[in-house]
């Protein structure tokens, strides 16, 4: 599952463990040891996935549904259509490539200006900024930068926006983007992405700007530095030109 584009991986599990639950129950074993079984395979299953976040939905998303389904929290046809369709306007399929909502921590970043040095008015795009998290973890590294954001979902380019004051922040998809004009671009994308980003960067950035990447390598290229945020996960900062391993 791990070669699959999220969230099908997610999807895949949840199905496979509603009908692992329903075939066992229909054999005549108990609900409550179908549940455990199904639930366990959910586990199994999410071991095919890259990200600890990403365990944690496929793990947590088969008992989540058993008990928004139970007869005390039953909604009617109507209520889970709008669930399904508050999910799509917040994350829409063309999205769906890209990374869900990876708040990045608030303090992950501190740590750049020892490693990059960017001079006032700096212009640093987040690309992909969601509910703005990473935003104000560039602002408290680099406060008197120029700090842009670009989000695929309207809604929660409002939302950040209320949130972030200090940045301007566009609706679109940060593939189609211009990245020209930026000294740095933050991604706190997935895996699958960051070769995107590598050629993307190397056709756009000019030379001696920076991609940086929260948790997730480059593997193609070898980095300028690594650090490490309080919470052990890596951000990765690459300068152009790029240097490409052999």
């Amino acid at each position: 599952m791990k070669f699959m584009n999220w969230p099908v991986p997610a999807l895949l599990a949840w199905a496979s463990s509603w009908l692992l639950f329903k075939g066992l129950v229909s054999s005549g074993l108990s609900e409550t040891i179908a549940l455990v079984v199904a639930a366990f395979w959910g586990g199994f299953l999410s071991k095919w996935v890259y990200t600890p976040m990403r365990k944690a939905l496929i793990l947590l998303g088969f008992p989540l549904s058993m008990l928004a389904s139970s007869s005390t929290l039953s909604m009617p046809p109507l209520g889970w259509l709008a669930l399904l369709g508050l999910i799509v306007l917040v994350y829409p399929r063309k999205a769906w490539g890209d990374a869900p909502l990876f708040p990045t921590p608030k303090k992950a970043l501190r740590e750049l200006p020892g490693h990059i040095a960017l001079p006032a008015g700096a212009r640093i795009l987040d690309a992909g900024s969601g509910l703005g998290d990473g935003l104000l973890a560039l602002r408290d590294a680099y406060p008197r930068a120029d700090l842009n954001g670009i989000e695929m979902s309207w809604p929660l380019r409002i939302l950040s926006a209320l949130r972030c004051g200090f940045a301007r922040i566009r609706q679109g998809d940060i593939w189609l983007a211009d990245w020209r004009s930026y000294d740095l671009v933050y991604l706190f994308q997935r895996p699958e992405s960051m070769p995107r980003a590598v050629e993307k960067a190397q056709a756009e950035l000019r030379r001696g700007a920076w991609l940086v990447s929260l948790e997730f390598e480059a593997r193609e290229l070898i980095p300028s530095a690594v650090i490490y945020g309080r919470d052990g996960r890596p951000v990765w900062l690459y300068q152009l030109p790029f240097k490409r391993r052999d």
